[in-house]
């Protein structure tokens, strides 16, 4: 079962090593050395990673010139190298945000076409990397996830395949040598587990029929200029709040229509609605029932920052 969003909180290492892998899980780490060329990998138990020990050691390679970074997926047992073979399950999907990276970042906090982050890396100024906690999906979905979300809001493409490894928090970032020193901080935002339905680009919308077998189980891209299917429940709710329609239900309408579609349909209609009440509250004084749902809705709108 899926835990709920948590109030954005910063992680240690020890913490975030922790919150992506079990403490049993093989988990590589990787260190690389630009100055000398030289690229050192570890595969060792996630508790083993997070222990004072290797957290020291780490330190010392960090202080000695190396990156590090960590792997976003667990390997299987007795796997002495990080290869799509030898993953052992895929449990996040994640982007690198460097070119317009703050714009990028704030598209995706907006956007109903994505989830709300678990973990916002800040890897040097202005630059991040996203983690979304996922699962029940293979590396074949996961990768072409991970090329749609690369596409969608301009992330880096080579950092697109399963086996990825991304930057650890509290290191200094050693990639930039003519930069002042930068120390990579994480936040969580979410401890949700999420289904790739949650990520899924599909249009349609509240008011058009729904025929029977018209199911979408995976992520698709749509052209630039199309309306996605977040974008048409978003435009659906903001032209039924307007014409005064109960905000409940609203959200119930989009629920419903939702149900196949949707991990967790509930969550992502009341986040729709939520966001679309926040819209026109903007634009204009909001009508009674907008304001009314508005005040009962803060702990709803708190997991959307």
């Amino acid at each position: 079962m899926n835990a709920t969003s948590v109030e954005p909180r910063s992680l240690s290492a020890r913490e975030y090593v922790l919150a992506l892998h079990e403490p049993n899980d093989n988990v590589a780490v990787l260190l690389r050395n630009r100055n000398r060329g030289q690229t050192l990998q570890r595969i060792a138990p996630a508790e083993t990673i997070a222990s004072p020990d290797f957290q020291r050691w780490l330190c010392d390679q960090n202080r000695a010139g190396s990156d590090v970074f960590i792997a976003m997926n667990p390997l299987k047992d007795g796997a002495s190298s990080r290869t799509k073979d030898n993953l052992k399950e895929i449990r996040h999907v994640y982007i690198d945000l460097d070119t317009d990276a703050r714009a990028a970042l704030a598209d995706i906090r907006e956007s109903l076409d994505v989830p709300t982050p678990n973990f916002v890396l800040d890897t040097s100024p202005g630059k991040h990397q996203v983690v979304w906690k996922i699962e029940a999906v293979d590396t074949e979905q996961a990768e072409s996830l991970l090329h749609s979300l690369a596409n969608r809001f301009g992330g880096d493409a080579a950092a697109t395949d399963a086996t990825r490894v991304l930057r650890m928090p509290e290191f200094m970032n050693r990639k930039y040598r003519n930069e002042p020193e930068f120390i990579v901080s994480v936040r969580q935002e979410s401890s949700r587990v999420y289904s790739i339905r949650d990520f899924a680009v599909q249009e349609g919308s509240p008011e058009t029929p729904r025929t029977v077998g018209d199911t979408h189980s995976s992520a698709r891209t749509i052209p630039r200029g199309h309306k996605s299917q977040s974008e048409a429940d978003w435009a659906y709710a903001k032209r039924a709040l307007a014409r005064g329609d109960n905000p409940e239900q609203v959200i119930r309408r989009i629920a419903d229509y939702r149900a196949e579609d949707k991990h967790d349909p509930d969550y992502y209609a009341r986040r729709t609605v939520v966001k679309a009440q926040l819209q026109l509250a903007t634009e204009k004084s909001p009508p009674e029932p907008v304001q009314a749902a508005l005040s009962n809705c803060t702990e709803t709108t708190e997991r959307f920052p």
